[in-house]
């Protein structure tokens, strides 16, 4: 048994010097955030917490962080060796104490089965990594930069005076003071009106300056995060950008990454579409992208059990068009496609609990209609009112809300006096099994699929994941095969009372395959 902090860090170590770690391991990281998912998960903290010790900080050894900070490896064994014993000794005592925590939290069978293997596919993912084709990059940095100039000017000429459109001060200043677009803008606690995306989106309905301000906000945003930053990010060694999957950091279950950020790449509008178009396969090779088929809905219909959704899955129907005919009580081929669009918005709008208001918002309809329509919805789906019931009982009963695979989400304000504190944490109870579930699923999919590559010895690469969507380098001879493996073990990850769908596509880059 292999035991560590933070294993993948040494997993990538070793594999750059040809080291592969085999067999059982576990990681104390990991297993403090099966068992508490919303708490720190770093050895200093887990020592105090557990072992009421207090760890050397390695600040003592190479200072605080900046530009003067040494680095480990210009100290001499005489300066480290305290520092990296208490490493081995405190991550060993915490394994001993954090394995009896799982056993008690019945958490075994997720940190054993899942996380852990997940462990050593996400350090192989990193060591892939991506190519990026940045001659698409600049032609995108200089067509966004264009854009932004163009609508910079269409704002001046609304606003009838230049302002510094990336200061939210000026911005709320023009916007409500000067314009007065609304009757009661928002403000902060120190006067300042607030203008953030939300609030914006909210109000853009009033003067079409807040729609430019809001695409300005957004080519900004792509550029600084993703356009100008991705070349930057690529590794001199290997020509490519190796994002950094964080295991640890969701309450959820689900994974989040960095340096970049590939989860937050907006994927609905045209210009989020451009930076995906900048993703490649390697040399010679096809992008396979693969991802799960409306897989929130599908685990609704699972744990609610509801027989009217189960059965609109299991008879292969778009379910949106499905739920609209049972809410307008019409034929399924004679459904419009606004009643589609309202149908779609109250499925996933129901997942996260959303109220009468915020569904009248979303769809720009009265609060009458969206009432209607809820209630509408309910009784089309009745389990599904039954499961969401039974969601907030649960949590108000245990404190938590697990996911299929035995996930908790702590719910510590599940039983507020404040109805806003308390309708946020009933939200959560309801749609953390389902995100959660999901999370667990793809995770699933990732370690079989691994392991079937392995096993075959395949020479195509497994280099992406974002939400339920995973994406290969494929080797243009395994098309085939590597096509019927993945689709075979994302679908087959778990068996439910619905069928596990999975799409895909190929292509020269990842815009075109998915």
């Amino acid at each position: 048994m292999k035991v560590g902090q933070n294993m993948k860090y040494d997993i990538i170590v070793l594999a750059n010097y040809g080291v592969e770690v085999k067999g059982p391991m576990f990681d104390t990281m990991i297993a403090h955030y099966v068992l508490q998912p919303e708490l720190y998960h770093s050895m200093d903290y887990m020592a105090e917490t557990y072992l009421n010790y207090e760890t050397i900080k390695i600040e003592s050894l190479i200072g605080e962080r900046g530009k003067n900070q040494r680095n480990m490896r210009d100290l001499t064994a005489a300066q480290i060796y305290e520092y990296a014993c208490e490493d081995a000794d405190v991550t060993l005592k915490l394994k001993n104490i954090l394995a009896e925590e799982l056993k008690k939290a019945d958490c075994e069978k997720l940190f054993y089965e899942i996380e852990m293997p997940l462990m050593p596919v996400l350090a192989y993912m990193e060591r892939n990594g991506a190519r990026v084709n940045t001659a698409s990059l600049k032609e995108t940095s200089t067509l966004f930069t264009g854009r932004m100039h163009e609508i910079e000017e269409k704002i001046y000429e609304l606003a009838g005076e230049h302002f510094n459109i990336s200061s939210p001060k000026q911005v709320g200043d023009i916007l409500f003071g000067r314009m007065k677009i609304v009757e009661k803008p928002k403000k902060t606690k120190t006067g300042q009106y607030v203008t953030s995306e939300e609030v914006l989106a909210q109000v853009q309905h009033k003067h079409p300056i807040v729609k430019y301000i809001l695409q300005h906000r957004g080519l900004k945003k792509l550029l600084s995060t993703y356009v100008d930053a991705l070349p930057e990010l690529i590794n001199s060694r290997t020509g490519k950008i190796h994002t950094s999957y964080n295991q640890t950091v969701t309450a959820t279950g689900r994974l989040s990454s960095s340096n970049p950020n590939l989860q937050n790449i907006p994927i609905r509008d045209e210009d989020g579409k451009e930076v995906r178009k900048a993703f490649i396969p390697e040399e010679g090779e096809l992008f396979l992208s693969a991802d799960y088929s409306q897989i929130e809905l599908r685990i609704m219909a699972h744990l609610s059990g509801d027989k009217n959704m189960i059965n609109d899955f299991v008879s292969g129907h778009d379910i949106h068009a499905a739920t609209a005919a049972k809410i307008y009580k019409k034929p399924i081929e004679e459904v419009t496609k606004d009643e589609r669009r309202k149908a779609k918005v109250a499925n996933f709008g129901i997942i996260y609990g959303i109220s009468v208001f915020g569904l009248a918002e979303r769809m720009n309809v009265d609060r009458r209609e969206a009432k209607e329509l809820i209630d509408n919805y309910f009784a089309t789906y009745p389990d599904i009112c039954a499961y969401i019931e039974r969601c907030k009982e649960e949590a108000r009963a245990n404190g938590y809300v697990t996911t299929i695979f035995g996930r908790k989400r702590f719910l510590p304000d599940i039983n507020s006096r404040n109805a806003v504190v308390r309708g946020y944490a009933e939200r959560n109870a309801v749609n953390a099994p389902i995100q959660g579930s999901a999370a667990d699923i793809i995770k699933v999919a990732m370690i079989n699929i691994y392991r079937r590559m392995k096993a075959e010895n395949v020479r195509s690469t497994m280099i992406l994941q974002v939400h339920d969507e995973l994406n290969f380098s494929i080797v243009a001879e395994e098309r085939d095969r590597m096509q019927q493996l993945v689709i075979e073990e994302m679908q087959n990850a778990i068996a439910m009372s619905v069928p596990l769908t999975a799409d895909y596509g190929w292509g020269a880059n990842w815009l075109e395959a998915h």
